[in-house]
């Protein structure tokens, strides 16, 4: 239900810290280990402690469990008789009479005062120290809020006193405190919500899971709750409320107007107020959400109403009759003080058939409070429901084309799908045609269907071909984005017949000379009086976007034909006002990417990330999230490339975006070579990798390939990382992608160097360098230099060595700089000229601290030792010295902290507090004579 099968044990969804945990738990063996695991109904208590049960089991533990019985009071003693019960009947485990004795306590009637907790006690204590003697023992008590308390007391006696390292004892409870009279020193692990991307994992793992609207739609309404998301999918596939048993049973307990008031209240949006329910129930008196409060069933608290759980709001909602859920939206929209926006949604719901005047609030009213809300999901949805209601086929395909636009900028492609398929049974405007080919092309595209993306867009020049200036270079600026990830030749053909086409009708369209101005105003969603350009595609019209739209198609036409003319300048826009300048951000981050001009580049998808996240548009992010991260990466700004990487996938799995994920797990894979962490495997399998033809997405293979080589290169295979670099050009040396490849001349070149390869890599750099023209970006004239240093033997290696490194603006790209001066510091000392190869080294390794890369430190230090370094041979010998005269648990200390582990987490591996860590922390620093875990890990490196 909410797991995985891996090996023996199932492991639940999304919860992998606390696996963690608890395996920590399981493993350690030097004292007893004890844990509380809290968390409300359904986040998944049980299924831990069940999973616990079956790691230990597997492992040959003994396991002892009970779990405690709500309802009626429990007799004394049953949850440890319960727990006992396996284990009574064991052979030569105690002496007749103790069991006998331990069989009496346990029957009905019998004493539980503090004698008899001190007997059972002790005998409990003695049975766990014998069982342990020959296996681990694991005691699992589930729900332990519900057993006895004898029983607990008993247990926490037992905790209190044992000293054998092989027992383990594991508690759940409800809720997110310890219940009343648990011990205070007891370590809790708090289960709250699922992230976004563990729910939809969870859900798409779950049978005949949604998709699109419906999919995005039950993960808000599950909350991060794993119960909710497994009822709410099951009530989705049989056509019913979710209501488990024990919460049904505490709704039909309610009184009437209880039943009543919280219909209503789960009606209502969650932005709704408190005096806005009270309206619509036609009472000012509170008293009626009493039973419900005291229920646990909802809290009141600040003039909000909040459900206590997921699946009360959505049970309390469907076990109600239709009439009486569509009387609550009448009432709710009728209340005086509501929101016109608010109105309109729950007088569409109340609608059971087409009603114009309920569609145009929608439209014009609830769509355009979520979209300056930022909430591109109620927005789509508004149009969507609008488009339902519509009343002529005219008003409906407006209308769902303004909600795929709405679709697409919130970044689901499935969800656009479905609105096509509605609009082309009612398409009949060409100019709606060219707004719903653009979503369905960036849907598909985004599916990793380029080929049929780019056929929908050549489609639509032919049969229904843009009027404006906006929808015309909008239309060519999406073929260029899809040309650049497809790396196919017959669409980079193609654009440059698009891009003519875009200028002609710019300069044919009525108002085209302002339409390329630089002006602003307001952007509104259309209405049946505005033109459909101006509303559906959304912020083509806002300050220079025309103009920036064509510049990124015509700087992609050279970055794919080679020629790198630099026909238009890029500026960096003045503040901004509102989302309408955001398409402008994007296309001229994508000029500067093309053009290697990498700090201007990520300064534009800075702001233009910030104006994404203001206003819910990961739809248009996604499209360059990619190139926004690889910039980051060649910069050596590598926290923030991680942070982008982590946020994107998992935006990437709730919108089952398996091409993207694949891509950013390409460049995670690349920024950990770099880094030099640890990579015995390469993550590129499995079924949803399968799902991705990279044949048409050449891009992300390009991306892929790079990883690989560098993940070998790490490695020191350079034969398998030279195979990969290779694959990135044709037999004739011909990129496979136009952009990607190039940049990776200089890694090939290095690989080729190692692996014996120079002269097949020499082919390919001559190809590069034709296909580049006589002007190429200042990054790639250095990857140049750098690549014909290593491998063209025909050339004077020392002369492009220089070349690459004479450059200031070289250290935009700090790796790259350090790579060609790593190299060249090998070449020099091969050379007998250690002198002028540490000073190269010196920086090498400056750089390789600061951006952590560990890999190219250790190489460094290699080289430099092979120089005869004075100073790196001293430092090893006195830093051996020094680590001798630390304690023992100061040396193990020290070297946990050097393997990069904090001081939480020695502790828990040590048994010590953080702050006695930090303590011997504070003392080894000076006996080593530094002053920080860098230098530490660089020390203890040498020795």
């Amino acid at each position: 239900m909410t797991e995985f099968e891996a090996g023996r044990a199932a492991v639940p969804i999304g919860r992998d810290e606390e696996i963690d945990l608890i395996r920590r738990r399981l493993d350690v063996r030097s004292g007893p280990r004890t844990l509380l695991v809290l968390g409300e109904t359904g986040t998944g208590r049980s299924r831990l402690l069940r999973f616990a049960e079956e790691t230990a089991s597997a492992r040959g533990a003994q396991v002892l469990a009970a779990r405690g019985r709500g309802g009626e009071e429990p007799a004394p003693f049953s949850s440890l008789h319960r727990l006992l019960l396996p284990v009574l009947d064991v052979p030569d485990l105690f002496p007749e009479d103790r069991w006998s004795g331990l069989r009496t306590a346990f029957e009905p009637g019998a004493g539980a005062g503090p004698q008899e907790r001190r007997a059972l006690g002790a005998v409990t204590l003695a049975v766990l120290t014998r069982l342990a003697r020959t296996n681990p023992v694991l005691v699992a008590v589930d729900d332990a809020e519900d057993c006895d308390e004898a029983s607990l007391d008993v247990l926490f006696s037992v905790r209190r006193q044992l000293t054998n390292q092989a027992v383990t004892m594991l508690f759940t409870a409800r809720g997110e405190a310890p219940p009343t009279g648990f011990p205070a020193d007891l370590p809790a692990l708090r289960l709250g919500p699922l992230s976004p991307a563990a729910a939809a994992r969870l859900l798409d793992a779950q049978p005949d899971a949604p998709r699109g609207r419906l999919r995005l739609e039950l993960l808000r309404k599950a909350e991060g709750n794993p119960l909710a998301v497994v009822e709410l999918n099951r009530a989705t596939r049989v056509g019913a409320g979710p209501a488990p048993g024990a919460l049904a049973s505490r709704l039909d307990a309610l009184p009437q107007d209880a039943q009543r008031a919280l219909l209503y209240a789960s009606a209502a949006l969650r932005e709704e107020e408190l005096p806005v329910l009270m309206g619509a129930l036609g009472t000012d008196d509170l008293t009626v959400w009493t039973p419900a409060e005291e229920a646990g069933l909802i809290n009141i608290a600040d003039g909000r109403l909040a459900f206590g759980h997921p699946l009360t709001r959505a049970a309390a909602f469907h076990r109600q009759p239709a009439k009486l859920r569509q009387r609550a939206h009448r009432d709710l929209a009728t209340v005086v003080g509501q929101s016109p926006a608010y109105r309109a949604w729950h007088l569409a719901a109340a609608s059971i058939g087409p009603d114009e005047a309920v569609a145009t609030a929608l439209e014009r009213v609830t769509a355009v409070h979520a979209l300056h809300g930022g909430d591109r999901f109620a927005a789509a949805k508004a149009l969507e429901q609008a488009a339902r209601l519509s009343g002529s086929d005219e008003d409906r395909a407006r209308r769902l084309a303004a909600a795929m636009a709405a679709a697409s900028d919130l970044g689901d492609p499935e969800w656009v799908r479905d609105l096509y398929t509605e609009f082309s049974r009612v398409d009949r405007d060409p100019d709606l045609r060219c707004v719903a080919a653009c979503a369905m092309a960036g849907a598909l595209a985004l599916l990793s269907f380029q080929r049929e993306a780019f056929g929908l867009l050549l489609d639509t020049w032919r049969h229904s071909p843009p009027r404006t200036a906006a929808a015309s270079f909008a239309l060519t600026a999406l073929a260029a984005a899809i040309a650049h990830q497809s790396g196919l030749p017959e669409h980079r053909e193609e654009l440059p017949r698009l891009l003519d086409r875009a200028r002609q009708v710019a300069r044919e369209a009525p108002g085209a000379r302002d339409d390329r101005a630089e002006r602003s105003g307001p952007v509104t969603p259309a209405g049946p009086a505005e033109p459909v350009d101006r509303g559906c595609v959304a912020g083509l019209t806002g300050p220079g976007v025309p103009a920036a739209l064509e510049a990124y198609v015509s700087v992609s036409i050279d970055a794919h034909d080679g020629s790198a003319a630099r026909r238009a300048p890029v500026a960096l826009p003045g503040p901004l006002d509102g989302p309408a300048p955001l398409p402008r951000l994007l296309a001229d981050a994508s000029v500067a990417y093309y053009r290697d001009e990498s700090e201007l580049c990520a300064e534009l998808y800075r702001q233009a990330s910030t104006s994404q996240g203001a206003c819910g548009a990961w739809g248009s992010r996604v499209w360059a999230l990619a190139n926004h991260v690889d910039t980051l990466i060649a910069m050596g700004r590598w926290p923030e490339a991680q942070a982008l990487i982590d946020e994107g996938r998992s935006d990437a799995v709730v919108h089952r975006l398996t091409r993207v994920g694949l891509d950013l797990e390409a460049l995670e894979v690349t920024l950990r070579a770099l880094r030099g962490d640890s990579l015995p495997d390469i993550p590129f399998t499995g079924p949803h990798w399968r799902s991705v033809n990279l044949g048409e997405n050449r891009a992300t293979r390009a991306r892929m390939l790079r990883a690989g080589g560098l993940h070998a290169l790490a490695l020191g295979d350079a034969q398998r990382a030279f195979h990969h670099f290779r694959a990135l050009f044709g037999e004739d040396g011909s990129p496979i992608a136009p952009f990607l490849p190039p940049r990776a001349i200089g890694e090939l070149a290095a690989a080729a160097q190692r692996a014996g390869r120079r002269e097949e890599a020499t082919r390919v750099l001559g190809a590069v360098r034709a296909g580049l023209g006589e002007r190429p970006t200042t990054r790639m004239t250095l990857l140049l230099h750098h690549a014909a240093a290593l491998v063209d033997e025909e050339a004077d290696p020392e002369h492009h060595f220089r070349l690459a490194l004479v450059n200031p603006d070289a250290d935009t790209w700090p790796m790259e700089r350090a790579q060609a001066r790593l190299h060249y510091a090998i070449w020099l000392r091969r050379r007998r000229r250690p002198l002028e190869a540490r000073a190269q080294l010196a920086a090498v390794l400056e750089v390789a601290v600061r951006l952590d890369a560990r890999a190219l430190a250790d190489a460094a230090r290699g080289e430099l030792r092979a120089t005869g370094a004075a100073d790196v041979s001293a430092s090893v010998s006195g830093a051996a010295e020094r680590m001798a005269e630390l304690t023992a648990q100061q040396q193990q200390i020290a070297r946990l902290a050097a393997g990069g582990l904090s001081n939480r987490e020695i502790g828990e591996r040590l048994f010590l507090s953080p702050r006695t860590v930090g303590s011997h922390l504070y003392n080894v620093y000076p006996k080593l004579g530094i002053s920080s875990r860098h230098q530490l890990r660089d020390l203890l490196h040498d020795t």
